[in-house]
């Protein structure tokens, strides 16, 4: 059955508006043949919506829901014999073998009286009519005619009502969200190196200048880290050194002052009149928001004074910083979830959620989500969606695979993905495959970045701007959901505070930068492309639609993705070269499509503007990382007969 998560234990994930695929085996003992009727209902209604499933092969069933309102969605799928269709089945093989029933047509009479009955409600009176005037005719006799027309009628019949003392009923659960959970597109800032002057660091209501600059490069989600208070206690300096100078101005994950906590702004970035000016002008703009949730504390946070219980201790009584050894955050205390005042705990941490809420926060990413109890996420994002099921939780849990799972299952929309490793063919394309066909595919959207605050990934710290639109391309072109960090992003920062470090030289966590928008090697024309393209085509709006494509080159990577309907098709094509021009063969197949072998089409690159001819068939691609190292290609079949 699908789709289905832990056999129930979670719900599988789907958005309103979107249809969504109920596929289940279906099948009884003996050779009667079985139906199998899908149902539907938001939670806490009354009213089923029923429809006929449609049989596929090897007794699997399938079947389309609509979800129309945000939250669960109930579904059931109800199997039973098809008494009527095996009778129909039999009563035809008689005819042909010449074997005579005297009571088959009593049979099939009384089995067309009982459709009626089980379609009262649902067909029209005029439908009712013919099918007991059938059923009537069928008393006198079975003949070829009669099991024709009883065919015809088999559109009908298919959404009769099953008896329930034969039916087989299995029911499943879908948390149902809104289109944001899965296709977005985010751009991450540090406020304070949002100034165009040189002079000062930057403040919230320059953050809300700039988003015009976010809205011309076309991304959707405007991400902030923390915009709390920062400690002064061992705060850190720059380039993370332990001790910091005055003028330092530490890090924003370091969160908590005299100035307030996870409910207050720091000052130095402005007040809650400039936060809610930020949120408005985003939503005139088309933008959302999005706040970092980070559940840990600076030593000078309101909580260590009030709960300090809420922290582990060391031997000395002294509290424990965080740490991930060898590296130690001393600027900051985690919280110790196995505290005798649990309730108090989880409640505050409900509280700061949905106290953002109330300020216009819908959007958070978590910081860290895997180093608190999973219960806690189970509960507290259950807790908000009673009362606000719009809300979107991105995990950032670069961890264990079976641990970033399930966080995905425990409610969180979004999850971060090992994409920012991910250099090679092969496990490019392994990957990819496994995130969008793969068995938690029904419950785990990746959201894909080439680079955050914390990873310089190394495949952007040697390649220079060809690596840069490389991997911004790929991470654009496969996933509906990704992100990049910027400005260093669209300017190409790729020099690392060490060699062998996925740190920045300079980093935006420990500094303020000033930034160059208008830089003449600035990639934001390529990306606004490219996020125009993911706008206008649905087909990079699903991950479901991908399939990668064969190239005989190992450092070409080739996939196209379409939208469900099939009406929409994007192909990208990136070079994993950054320094010599690579070319090879692409196969394209488009006969799934219904487009004849050899027909031309027009393949227009959105990044080049360039326009090719293309084949249903194989096509010559070759690129040159001096230039563009990848293809976005919009395909127009255009009325040129067949190549030959």
């Amino acid at each position: 059955m699908a789709p289905v998560v832990n056999a129930g234990r979670f719900p599988a994930k789907a958005i309103v508006g979107r249809p969504l695929r109920v596929e289940a085996d279906v099948y009884t003992h003996g050779h009667d043949l079985v139906r199998a009727l899908l149902r539907s209902r938001q939670a806490g209604t009354r009213r089923w919506d029923t429809s006929p499933m449609r049989p596929v092969a090897n007794d699997r069933f399938e079947g389309v829901v609509v979800p129309e309102t945000l939250g669960t969605l109930e579904i059931e799928i109800v199997g039973a014999p098809d008494h009527l269709a095996s009778w129909a089945r039999d009563a035809k093989r008689r005819l042909v073998a010449g074997a005579r029933d005297r009571l088959e047509g009593a049979v099939g009479s009384d089995l067309v009286g009982g459709a009626a009955e089980a379609l009262s409600g649902v067909a029209g009176p005029a439908e009712l009519d013919r099918l007991r005037a059938l059923g009537g005719s069928l008393a006198g006799g079975v003949s070829p005619g009669l099991l024709d027309e009883l065919d015809g009628m088999t559109p009908l019949l298919a959404h009769r009502a099953v008896d329930p003392a034969e039916a087989s009923t299995t029911r499943l659960k879908v948390t149902a969200q809104r289109e944001r959970a899965a296709f977005s597109s985010w751009y991450e800032m540090f406020p304070r190196s949002a100034s165009d002057d040189p002079l000062r660091p930057g403040t919230l209501a320059d953050v809300a200048e700039r988003l015009d600059y976010v809205k011309e490069l076309g991304f959707d989600v405007l991400y902030l880290p923390p915009i709390h208070p920062i400690g002064h206690t061992a705060r850190k300096g720059r380039g993370n050194t332990t001790v910091a100078r005055l003028d330092d101005v530490g890090s924003p994950w370091a969160i908590g002052s005299e100035r307030g906590g996870h409910t207050s702004i720091a000052p130095e970035l402005g007040n809650f009149d400039d936060f809610a000016a930020l949120l408005s002008k985003a939503e005139s703009l088309g933008i959302e928001v999005a706040l970092d949730l980070a559940f840990q504390a600076s030593p000078d946070h309101p909580w260590v004074r009030e709960h300090e219980g809420w922290f582990r201790h060391r031997a000395d009584g002294t509290i424990a910083c965080a740490e991930n050894p060898p590296k130690r955050y001393e600027d900051i205390y985690p919280l110790d979830f196995r505290t005798d005042d649990r309730e108090g705990l989880w409640n505050e941490l409900l509280g700061v959620v949905r106290f953002w809420i109330t300020k216009g926060v819908r959007i958070f990413r978590v910081d860290n989500p895997h180093t608190k109890p999973f219960a806690l996420w189970e509960w507290l994002i259950a807790e908000v969606r009673k009362d606000h099921p719009e809300v979107i939780f991105l995990s950032e849990a670069f961890t264990r695979p079976k641990v970033m799972h399930r966080l995905a299952k425990l409610g969180f929309d979004q999850s971060y993905t090992y994409f920012t490793w991910r250099d090679d063919k092969w496990e490019i394309e392994q990957y990819f495959e496994e995130l969008a066909h793969g068995p938690g595919a029904c419950y785990f959207r990746p959201n894909v970045w080439p680079n955050t605050p914390d990873i310089l990934a190394k495949s952007l710290q040697a390649g220079g701007r060809a690596s840069f639109v490389s991997r911004l391309v790929l991470a654009a072109g496969l996933s509906a959901n990704y992100g990049i960090y910027g400005p260093p992003f669209e300017l190409m920062w790729d020099e690392p505070a060490a060699p062998g470090s996925e740190e920045y030289l300079g980093s935006e966590k420990y500094e303020v930068h000033h930034h160059d928008l208008h830089a003449t090697n600035s990639l934001r024309q390529v990306i606004s492309r490219v996020n125009a393209c993911r706008k206008v085509h649905p087909a990079l709006q699903h991950d479901d639609g991908l399939r990668f494509l064969a190239v005989d080159n190992d450092q070409l990577v080739a996939w196209w993705k379409t939208d469900p309907t099939g009406t929409d098709l994007v192909v990208g094509v990136v070079s994993l070269d950054w320094q010599w021009t690579q070319s090879g063969f692409l196969e394209l197949d488009l006969s799934d499509f219904g487009v004849p072998d050899g027909a031309l089409f027009e393949a227009h690159d959105v990044l080049s503007g360039d326009t090719f001819r293309w084949q249903n068939g194989s096509n010559f691609v070759k690129l040159d990382p001096r230039a563009m190292p990848a293809h976005l290609l919009e395909l127009h079949l255009v009325d040129l007969g067949v190549a030959h």
